[in-house]
């Protein structure tokens, strides 16, 4: 059943990507036009549909709690732990707003995602080259001011299901130059649901949006250190609280 499941969420997915061309030529159309925002809203409302889809047809049992902390409108983002690959499934499917991330660029090199992952707002980044790798950071950071949503996950790698790591120094770079509101983001079980296995597993999963944080408010000699440690902090303490519950 689990691998009937697998085969069959890819292939649907795989339909999806082939079928939406169009759309998401259009998408890049409207993006050069300046119609960026009902661009992103179009091609968020699709990914929306799809990741329920994907969530619902495994059989995930799902807790979604804190949407209320999402801000309604300007920049933001979300900085999350990063358990496994579908955790983007998670928050596209329940974050509420458009948002991009930034993926590695070899995800270049792979057919459909090399075009919906800019179309969704994201941006490749090469980390052996500094320069390229600060002018990813600076677009995002544009992106941001201009009322757009980032995601980041400042671990770095995934974590497999092995708790919270440390943040990598400068990974919050997106949201301190953009002067967003952060709102962190704790999510459990989203590395049972395929990696562990390479089969899809209905595991249980969750995500919260936690209270925002908002760097202008804290002291600015020692911002960065301490905005660090304060969402990392909020993420722990939420990640604790759901392995009790």
């Amino acid at each position: 059943m689990e691998l009937a499941k697998t085969v069959l969420a890819f292939v649907i997915t795989g339909l999806l990507m082939i079928l939406l061309i169009p759309v998401g030529c259009l998408v890049v159309l409207f993006n050069f036009a300046g119609l960026w925002k009902p661009a992103a809203f179009v091609m968020y409302k699709i990914a929306q549909g799809w990741a329920r889809c994907i969530i619902g047809f495994i059989g995930c049992p799902m807790i979604v709690s804190g949407r209320e902390h999402i801000p309604p409108e300007g920049g933001f983002c979300f900085v999350s732990n990063h358990v496994g690959i579908f955790d983007i499934v998670l928050a596209l499917g329940y974050a509420g707003r458009p948002f991009g991330f930034i993926a590695k660029k070899e995800l270049l090199l792979i057919p459909g995602l090399n075009m919906y992952i800019p179309v969704l707002g994201g941006l490749f980044i090469d980390r052996k080259q500094p320069r390229k790798a600060l002018a990813t950071i600076n677009r995002g950071v544009e992106n941001i001011k201009r009322g757009g949503g980032m995601l980041i996950f400042p671990e770095g790698t995934r974590s497999r299901g092995r708790g919270l790591g440390d943040f990598h120094p400068g990974s919050l770079k997106l949201a301190t130059q953009s002067g967003a509101v952060i709102v962190p983001v704790a999510i459990t079980g989203s590395y049972e649901v395929f990696e562990k296995r390479y089969r899809a597993h209905a595991a249980p999963v969750s995500i919260s949006f936690l209270p925002p944080i908002h760097p202008e408010e804290l002291p600015p000699g020692d911002r960065k250190q301490i905005l660090s440690a304060r969402v990392h902090d909020s993420i722990a303490r939420e990640l604790e609280r759901l392995s009790r519950s």
